[in-house]
């Protein structure tokens, strides 16, 4: 079973899905103009530069359940977590150092990808009865493939197929299990012994995040947002101001390892301590495949929460999306990747959540484990928080708000919603099959992926058509055309009428 999951993983995470990744990516970077790297500073400035200055939209009037930094919080909160610390730190384990910049690389791309697929979230949501406002690939598939190109029923195809990708990552997700290992082993926890049962201190600390995580999401999508706005901002400030206090302490040795990430880039990595060694294609293959784990660019996981923003633009929302790739891969993921390479660490055969709680030990002591330690129960809980809004975006978009069914299987996904998480922890502690997540992780990750992808590249002359208009109206490039609709519900009632 392994083997095929090996093999599998190889297959999906091989030359079509990286070639349609990066030639996607390369077409709405060069056809944009350069838009996320021309832009950057607008970028910067109408998105985080929004929280510092003060100066936010009055977006009161404006159709949303959201507010823009509600949206990217919940959204970085889904992102920024296990693909970050250890996946990153598997990256490494796996591909050297050289990982990293095909991290980077794939990030640039992705940028633009994940702006796309925000925009066009935004442009083709629906609204509910009650009035709240859903999104996602599912929707523009519907919309922009079933009707407006006429595909018919045909979207159903990759729309269920997409579906089927996202909600597997429910099922078996890893998330838990590499906090509970960070947390356990930071605190020194064994087995608990209750008579004659006996409960090991990975599952333990697995069942208190389960609990936490149910009680974060009783709220919906409106309450993850809430918390998540308060939260995610703290939690993420001081984890990079350990990476910077960890890069200081080893300052004289950071030259070298920004060297090593670019040189070994391109010529592979040899075999030293318990590192096997590594080609130039599995380092790109592994690269690429956590720096989509990581940031979601391409992947259609954060278009399903930013599409409930409030938003007087489609493209405004997605300055967002690119803010949100820049900070997950290029800060982030780089100070992970930086406290594992400068530790020492990767080479002695050590993988995922542990290999990261040993370099931020080595780095800072017993104090630098309780700090990760806390870090990943946060980001633990608000990726599974994050999640939990995609997959209530997808189940939101089945069938008649009316339907008895519906009504059933939504209060089964509530009911159950924080369980999957620690039954797979429970499963791989059991089994000690522990080897192999990435190989899940990366399964899960590949279908939607290689969907969504070529779904925006047919969708593109929507996008390049709402930029058109963007930069007409925010830019004063151009002329801004009476005629263009910013959202599809306004297109079909103009087109109706």
């Amino acid at each position: 079973m392994i083997a095929f999951l090996n093999w599998l993983d190889g297959v999906l995470w091989g030359l079509p899905l990286i070639v349609l990744m990066v030639a996607t990516g390369l077409y709405f970077t060069v056809r944009s103009g350069f838009f996320q790297f021309r832009y950057f500073g607008r970028i910067w400035k109408h998105t985080i530069g929004t929280v510092f200055s003060g100066k936010r939209q009055n977006l009161s009037n404006r159709e949303g359940m959201l507010s823009p930094f509600e949206a990217i919080a919940t959204a970085i909160g889904g992102t920024v977590g296990f693909g970050n610390i250890a996946g990153v730190a598997t990256a490494v384990a796996a591909g050297g150092p050289g990982a990293i910049f095909w991290m980077w690389m794939t990030a640039a791309l992705g940028m633009i990808l994940k702006q796309v697929e925000v925009t066009l979230g935004l442009y083709y949501r629906k609204h509910k009865e009650n009035g709240d406002t859903y999104g996602g690939p599912t929707y523009y598939m519907e919309l922009g493939l079933g009707e407006k190109r006429g595909w018919g029923k045909l979207w159903l195809i990759p729309g269920v197929i997409f579906a089927i990708g996202i909600f597997s990552t429910f099922f078996v997700t890893s998330s838990t299990l590499t906090a509970a290992q960070v947390v356990s082993g930071a605190l020194h926890l064994g087995d608990l012994h209750i008579g004659s049962l006996t409960i090991e201190g990975i599952i333990l600390v697995g069942a208190v995040l389960a609990v936490i995580t149910f009680f974060i999401t009783s709220g919906g999508t409106k309450g993850v947002a809430s918390i998540f706005s308060r939260l995610v901002p703290i939690m993420s400030v001081v984890y990079v101001l350990m990476g910077i206090v960890m890069i200081l302490v080893n300052l004289p040795a950071v030259p070298g390892a920004f060297a090593s990430i670019f040189t070994n880039a391109f010529t592979g990595t040899a075999a030293v301590g318990g590192f096997a060694g590594c080609a130039v294609s599995q380092m790109v293959r592994v690269g690429m495949a956590r720096a989509v784990y990581s940031n979601e660019a391409g992947w259609g996981t954060s278009p399903m929460i930013h599409s409930s923003a409030k938003t007087e633009h489609p493209v405004e929302q997605g300055l967002w999306g690119s803010f949100e790739v820049f900070f997950d891969t290029f800060v982030i993921c780089t100070i992970t990747a930086l406290a594992v390479i400068l530790s020492g660490t990767w080479t002695d055969g050590t993988n995922g959540g542990t290999l990261a709680l040993s370099a931020f030990a080595q780095g800072f002591g017993q104090a630098g484990s309780y700090l990760l330690a806390l870090v990943m129960v946060v980001f633990t809980v608000t990726t599974s928080g994050g999640w939990f809004t995609y997959y209530l975006a997808i189940l939101e978009h089945i069938g008649n708000d009316d339907a008895g069914w519906k009504k059933l299987l939504m209060k089964v996904f509530y009911a159950c919603r924080a369980l999957p998480g620690l039954l797979w922890t429970i499963y791989l502690v059991k089994t000690n099959n522990q080897g192999f997540i990435w190989t899940v992780v990366d399964i899960t990750s590949a279908v939607p992926t290689f969907i969504n992808v070529a779904v925006i590249l047919i969708l593109s002359g929507d996008y390049f058509r709402l930029l058109k208009d963007y930069k007409a109206r925010y830019l004063h490039i151009g002329e801004v055309d009476a005629n263009t609709h910013l959202f599809y519900e306004e297109e079909s009632e103009h087109t109706t009428l």
